[in-house]
């Protein structure tokens, strides 16, 4: 079985690469010429990469030709909600336009592969407390330009599954962290800045934004587990959230890696430039659709995922 990841060099593309490698799979993946590959450095020589900007569609097409796919996981994306404030035109065309010249090559395959759309608990967005848990019936209130470019992912998924019979199963994975994520998110970077307070690097002073939202988290082991069960056993046409079914209010992350920290007497400021103009309040699924199609649930305590998340940038800030 050859599967290709979009976005392998990412946090997610290379947990996914992982897992699939230990299951015995060929894995390709897709790279743009300016992708930081450190990610993957330690796969290389078990994994195929291809070139390609997926904004271009004769380029999606040389990749799906090149790679040979029988199943996609399509992970690559500009992911980062504050950034879409920032560039929305740019994370709409860079999101949409690239999955829609996917899905435009394959279905020009022989045998046409696997798709698994990549989805976001932000295509909720407002959520009424009486509405939690959130189901996949939830209505979709995206609030950020992001969020709207992955309900137009989510739907161009059902609408090609449904106008071409492709076989798409759509994932709707809510927040998920763990080593290797990128530090613009909230707890890799309250992680890193520790670290470097740690190694003496940076005053002990800690720079946040909005400690009042809450966000339903997971670990991203368990959430690439989660993909692989959707793309092997998820129905067609469907689409599933990933979660714990668990909050956390950002301020107790933080209060919490405070805890695991090694030096005291760290203070919390506040930094207006990490605040947006409009936030989520509060996310929590309900993954037991997941559950009940493919036997999928979260195994790792989110705990053990703020550990190891700064311990891997104790490694990273120790090596620099």
């Amino acid at each position: 079985m050859r599967v290709l990841i979009t976005g392998i060099t990412g946090f997610v593309g290379s947990h996914f690469a992982e897992y699939a490698l230990a299951r015995g799979v060929e894995v390709v993946g897709s790279y743009r010429w300016r992708s930081k590959t450190e990610n993957i450095d330690h796969l290389r020589s078990r994994i195929e990469l291809v070139e390609c900007d997926l904004r271009d569609g004769s380029s999606a097409h040389h990749l799906i030709e090149v790679a040979r796919p029988d199943a996609i996981i399509h992970l690559a994306a500009q992911s980062f909600v504050a950034t879409s404030w920032q560039a929305p035109a740019d994370t709409f065309v860079t999101n949409t336009v690239g999955q829609m010249n996917l899905l435009e090559a394959i279905r020009s395959c022989t045998p046409r592969p696997r798709f698994l759309v990549i989805g976001s608990s932000e295509e909720y967005g407002f959520v009424q407390e009486d509405e939690l848990p959130i189901t996949e019936d939830n209505p979709l209130r995206p609030l950020s330009p992001y969020a709207v470019s992955k309900v137009a992912q989510d739907l161009m998924g059902y609408q090609y599954w449904k106008s071409y019979g492709l076989h798409i199963v759509r994932a709707r994975a809510f927040n998920h962290e763990g080593p290797r994520r990128g530090d613009v998110f909230v707890t890799s970077n309250f992680a890193r800045q520790i670290a470097e307070i740690e190694q003496g690097l940076r005053e002990p002073v800690i720079a946040v934004g909005n400690l009042t939202t809450r966000r339903d988290y997971t670990d991203v082991r368990d959430i690439v587990r989660g993909y692989w069960m959707l793309l092997d056993q998820g129905e067609p046409g469907e689409v599933y959230n990933l979660c714990s079914g668990r909050d956390w209010v950002i301020a107790d992350i933080l209060r919490f890696l405070l805890g695991e920290a090694r030096v005291q007497n760290i203070t919390i400021r506040e930094d207006q430039s990490r605040l947006r103009p409009s936030d989520v309040p509060v996310l929590r699924g309900d993954a037991g659709k997941a559950n009940a199609a493919v036997g999928w649930k979260p195994e790792i305590p989110f705990e053990q995922t703020l550990r190891d998340t700064l311990e891997h940038w104790r490694g990273r800030v120790g090596t620099h």
